[in-house]
This record gives structure tokens, sequence and C-alpha cells, in this order.
């Protein structure tokens, strides 16, 4: 098996919010023993100050186009890395049943050797996770569970899921570099 901890990829963490995909992926980023950044859409999106497009006002061509440009941004940003031996992790509540912002993008984006990794804990975990977030990323309880009933779709799509509701950071970081290990592997 590939040792993930030495090499230089790029991974997708796909989650809904509340998941713990910011927190994991900073902390995966900050233990490596290889340079490796963190590279969040929201913070990304978020550099739009006046005219921010927030999709929880409703998703119009307006956020989309917003968002287009921050996944755009962040392969570019995630490709030039990874050009320069530094790898990174990329977090994103993709949608498998939404193609227009889905995995494929990313893939256009940061090229096809982008290893996506779902973080999908309980609903439950989500929601009490989703209510110690402050400002626009903290979502209405209605709005997170929606988010967690359409990330089901990503069972059966051979990615690798990880349930983190009774794990610690460090115990899913750990979990992430076992699941990019076996995709390595796999190639």
């Amino acid at each position: 098996m590939a040792d993930a901890t030495t090499v230089a990829v790029a991974v997708l963490l796909i989650g809904p919010a509340g998941a713990g995909k910011t927190t994991v992926a900073r902390y995966w980023a900050d233990t490596r023993r290889v340079p490796t950044a963190h590279i969040s859409l929201d913070d990304v999106r978020e550099w739009v100050r006046s005219g921010f497009a927030d999709p929880q006002s409703g998703w119009n061509d307006h956020s989309e186009a917003q968002y287009r440009l921050a996944r755009r941004t962040c392969g570019f940003a995630a490709r030039n890395f990874l050009a320069n031996g530094i790898s990174c992790i990329l977090d994103d509540a993709v949608f498998p049943d939404r193609p227009v912002v889905g995995l494929g993008g990313w893939k256009r984006h940061v090229g096809p050797g982008l290893l996506p990794v779902v973080l999908l804990p309980g609903l439950d975990v989500v929601l009490e996770r989703n209510a110690e977030r402050t400002g626009n990323r903290r979502l209405s309880d209605e709005e997170v569970a929606r988010i967690h009933g359409r990330m089901a779709g990503w069972y059966g799509s051979g990615l690798p899921i990880i349930d983190n509701s009774q794990q610690d950071v460090a115990t899913t970081a750990r979990l992430i570099d076992e699941a990019v290990a076996r995709t390595l592997a796999s190639w």
C-alpha cells in the first residue's frame, strides 16, 4: 500500500455542513510530513465581500457563477501547488445529484489525480456541529437535514466514505490517509 503521508496528493473532502470538513482538512494539512496546503471553497467564495451571493438566500445564476469562479480558483491553486510538490486538501459540500456543481467540475479544474473522500457522520452529529457555527456558515436545521439526505447519494459511488460520528479529528485524518493510500494502490 502506498504511503499517503509522504507523497504529494490532491484530496477533495466532501460532506454536508457540520461534517467537520474544514476542521479535519486543516488538521490533516498541519500534520503531514510533506508540505500541504488547505484550500477551503467557502473561504475562497467569501473573498467576494460586496455583492457576495449567499446560496442560503437562494441558489440562482449569481450564486452559481460565484461558486464556479471559486471552484476554478481553488482548482488553479491546487494544480499550482501540486506542480511544485505541495499536497493540498480541498473541502466542499459536493452533491452527488447535482452534476452542474458536482465532482466532474472539480476533476476538470484540479485534474485526473484528484482523490475525493466523503465525510458523512450521522444527522444528529451534523445538526449538533452546525449549531456551534456562526455567521453565514450556520444553516437552519431543515437545510442541514436536506443536505445530509442528499449526501446519502454518495453511497454506492465507489468513493471512500468515512462516518466520523464517533471519531476525533486525529482519527478521522488517519482514516483519510488510509483511504488515499487504498486509492493510490489501485492506480
